[in-house]
This record gives structure tokens, C-alpha cells and sequence, in this order.
């Protein structure tokens, strides 16, 4: 895997822009948060409230689309999160059930 400028691993999977709608939970902590991007072995959300995270800590996520997934934060910063899925088959089928039968690609509203 490739290191970036600040020794983090880069990412090697393709992200697709998504507008899902997900239930975090963080501890004893819950915000509802939207997926931005969803790559087979991560997803960036942007939370509806700020909660307490730091890399390294486990996430759990919940939609209709996706199912149940849980996770590693892999960075934090301004209400955007960062996620590694803890990959299991059931994980696995999920996503790709997601892939399969549900995503198309979301486009930009506002052009810049």
C-alpha cells in the first residue's frame, strides 16, 4: 500500500459518490450521518451532529441499503469520517448486494 505526505496509507479501492442515509453509533454516542463515498473496503460520512471520535476507534453503521456494518474510524476532521470495514463475508455480501442491485452514481447538484 502507498504512503501519502502525512505517512497515511492511501486508499487502493475506487470510492462512488452515494447519498445513503445512515444511524452511527460510537460508544454510547449516535448521530445520524450521510455516506458521501462507499468503496468495497470503506465509506466517508458526514455527520448530522458532532460527536466524539478518534482514529483507531470502532463504528458501527446501520441503513436500510446497506444493512448493519461495523468499522474502523480511520480519520476525523470537521464532521466528516473516515471508515475501514471490520470485512466479513456477511460485510462483503452486503456491499455487493449494494453494488449489484442498488447504486447509481450520484452527480453533483451545484456546479462549481
Amino acid at each position: 500500500m502507498q504512503q501519502n505526505i502525512k505517512d497515511m496509507p492511501v486508499r487502493a479501492s475506487d470510492r462512488s459518490k452515494v447519498r445513503i442515509f445512515v444511524k452511527v453509533k460510537v460508544m454510547h454516542q449516535e448521530s445520524l450521518a450521510r455516506v458521501v463515498d462507499l468503496s468495497p473496503s470503506g465509506m466517508a460520512l458526514d455527520l448530522e451532529k458532532p460527536i466524539r471520535i478518534v482514529p483507531g476507534q470502532i463504528i458501527g453503521m446501520e441503513s436500510e441499503e446497506l444493512g448493519r456494518l461495523s468499522g474502523t474510524v480511520r480519520w476525523y476532521n470537521n464532521g466528516r469520517v473516515g471508515v475501514e470495514y471490520k470485512l466479513s463475508t456477511n460485510a462483503l455480501a452486503q456491499i455487493s448486494s449494494y453494488f449489484r442491485f442498488f447504486h447509481a452514481e450520484v452527480k453533483p447538484v451545484i456546479g462549481r
